[in-house]
C-alpha cells in the first residue's frame, strides 16, 4: 500500500483511517511510523507493507509533456 500526494503524504489522519479498517488484509498499522511521516507505516511482520513515497507531480507533467512534445 502506497500513500503518495498531498493527502498522502500530509495526513496521517487520513492514513490512520485507511489503515486501521485493513487488518483483515494482514496489515499491523504502526500508529508511531504514520505518526513520525513514515515512510514505513506497518510493523515488522506486518503481512501487507505501507509507504509514504513523496512524489513530484509538477515534475512528472513537464517531463511527461517534454516528452510528447520531442516526440513530434
Amino acid at each position: 500500500i502506497v500513500f503518495t500526494a498531498g493527502i498522502g503524504e500530509n495526513s496521517a489522519i487520513i492514513r490512520a483511517r485507511v489503515l486501521e479498517r485493513l487488518g483483515w488484509l494482514g496489515v499491523a498499522f504502526d500508529a508511531d511510523g504514520n505518526a513520525a511521516g513514515g515512510p514505513l507505516l506497518t510493523r515488522p511482520g506486518s503481512r501487507v507493507k505501507a509507504y509514504v513515497i513523496p512524489t513530484d507531480e509538477e515534475f512528472t507533467i513537464a517531463a511527461d509533456t517534454l516528452a510528447v512534445l520531442r516526440a513530434g
